[in-house]
């Protein structure tokens, strides 16, 4: 009862908070304008995302007696810093170089504290060990999702919608896998959810505010250190955080890869993303951040069946989610192959 109670007065303080965010965005003319490479048309308001970052720090607070304290310690305190540098970035642009050196520095810090992946289970294949590689590899999975969820971030309700649907991800692997038992984990992905419902009030299509890079990045991070949270040696945590982000470590992960084959300038804005050619293919906003909802939670199920030992949920996991994302690229380049046919007409 007390879970139930806690999600509705954080939905409600989140849609609150956010409103009131908004006005202050508005006078203060804190706004994302429309450029050629976005898909909004009218500026909107932005940093409504500060309303998650500050119930979910604030819940952080109130259970961390029931963690380990220096580990709570590390994630609220690294999750203040990216925030922090987040709003700056939404307020007054900051030069890439600096975004990642202080996430590099976050990073760094979470890994000290909280450990890294020596290990990681690949479906049907067991486990592969890492050893000292892990290091590296959990570097770059911290820093590399805080920046993949900012740049999924780019449609209405995409960002939110995905994480209320990780979040509940995160309650209901912390409540029925027995090696990811985690009272703090249970309540920060509580929070997440229950925040990112609110915000979703105010975010769904058509926004009224956007999230903006103090949440996007705040998301980003939390759910790349859940896992070393929750994990322990008797589970795999990284695979199964994986499998709640996938729809946005495959289409960010992809579409990184390719246009760094084409010698593309990789952190400009662009329209490459599935996402984003299947709303220009004639989608709406709300269409597409549905579908990505709905996929997140299908993640979900198969991760809680490989958790509890399914080996169809192995071979679905290696061979379905994969498969998803190719017929969705496909789909989408369709889309824009017959658009383009049409207005050469």
């Amino acid at each position: 009862m007390l879970p139930i109670i806690a999600f509705t007065i954080l939905v409600l303080l989140s849609y609150l908070l956010v409103h009131l965010i908004r006005r202050y965005a508005e006078r203060r003319q804190i706004l994302d304008h429309p450029t050629e490479r976005g898909l909004h048309v009218t500026p909107t308001p932005r940093g409504g995302g500060l309303a998650i970052v500050v119930l979910v720090i604030g819940t952080g607070l109130s259970v961390a007696r029931d963690a380990v304290l220096s580990h709570a310690a590390v994630y609220l305190a690294c999750g203040i810093v990216i925030a922090l540098l987040g709003w700056r970035d939404d307020t007054h642009s900051l030069s890439p170089r600096v975004r990642f050196a202080v996430q590099g520095l976050v990073a760094a810090a979470s890994i000290w504290e909280l450990g890294y992946f020596s290990s990681v289970t690949i479906p049907l294949f067991g486990e592969l060990q890492l050893g000292a590689v892990g290091v590296v590899i959990t570097f770059l999975w911290i820093v590399g999702l805080t920046n993949a969820y900012n740049f999924m971030d780019g449609i209405d309700g995409i960002a939110g919608g995905v994480a209320f649907a990780a979040g509940l991800g995160w309650v209901m692997l912390a409540s029925n896998i027995p090696y990811l038992a985690n009272s703090f984990v249970f309540w920060i992905g509580l929070a997440i959810a229950a925040a990112s419902l609110g915000f979703l009030g105010h975010n769904w299509q058509p926004a009224k505010i956007f999230m903006g890079d103090v949440a996007s990045t705040f998301l980003g991070y939390s759910f790349a250190v859940m896992p070393l949270l929750a994990s322990n040696e008797e589970g795999d945590a990284l695979m199964l955080g994986t499998l709640l982000m996938w729809t946005f470590i495959m289409d960010a992960g992809v579409t990184f890869i390719r246009r760094a084959l084409k010698r593309e300038k990789l952190l400009f804005g662009h329209r490459d993303h599935v996402y984003q050619r299947l709303v220009i293919g004639g989608y709406s906003h709300a269409k597409i951040s549905a579908l990505y909802i709905t996929l997140t939670l299908l993640a979900l199920a198969l991760a809680s069946a490989w958790g509890n030992g399914s080996r169809l949920a192995s071979a679905l996991i290696l061979f379905g989610l994969p498969l998803t994302y190719y017929v969705l690229n496909r789909h989408a380049n369709t889309l824009l192959s017959t658009n383009d046919t049409k207005n050469t007409k």
